[in-house]
């Protein structure tokens, strides 16, 4: 198992939360922790074409579903306090185009919120990818609970 401070959790993090199409991919290498990104079009070294299924010694980081991501805009929207901020980030949730309207709201009108919500989404999208590690038997799951216990969401205004 790898020790978590040896591994870049902010990546698989992005990793996880990437919803682009199925061109490139995520990878991990379980052994060195190293993460590679690999394309369709040039493998994993930018030159050799390589299929997915031939780097059977790196684990796939998949990326997580929508709805979790979601959830976590919805989460915000109820933890905050002004409800002027809440109401409107809440209805731009509704419907298809929730991810960019609630964004293109949040910077428009509430730039004091950029940070906190950056804060909030980037301390949830660790957990996970701490979670993931350890799900994967990367990480232990000790290291894990410890993570998990020491980053918890931010408060909220």
């Amino acid at each position: 198992m790898r020790d978590l401070d040896d591994l870049d959790v902010e990546e698989i993090a992005m990793a996880l939360a990437d919803q682009t199409d199925g061109e490139h991919a995520w990878l991990i290498d379980p052994v060195t922790g190293q993460i590679v990104f690999w394309t369709s079009e040039s493998g994993i070294d930018g030159e050799t074409r390589v299929d997915l299924d031939d780097l059977e010694h790196l684990i796939l980081i998949e990326p997580l579903a929508p709805s979790i991501w979601y959830r976590d805009m919805v989460d915000f929207v109820n933890g905050i306090t002004d409800d002027r901020a809440g109401g409107r980030l809440g209805r731009a949730l509704e419907g298809r185009g929730a991810f960019r309207r609630f964004k293109d709201e949040l910077y428009r009108d509430f730039p004091e919120l950029i940070a906190v919500w950056h804060a909030f989404r980037d301390t949830r999208a660790e957990r996970r990818a701490v979670q993931w590690l350890a799900d994967q038997d990367i990480v232990s799951e000790d290291a894990a609970q410890a993570f998990l216990a020491e980053h918890r969401d931010p408060d909220l205004p």
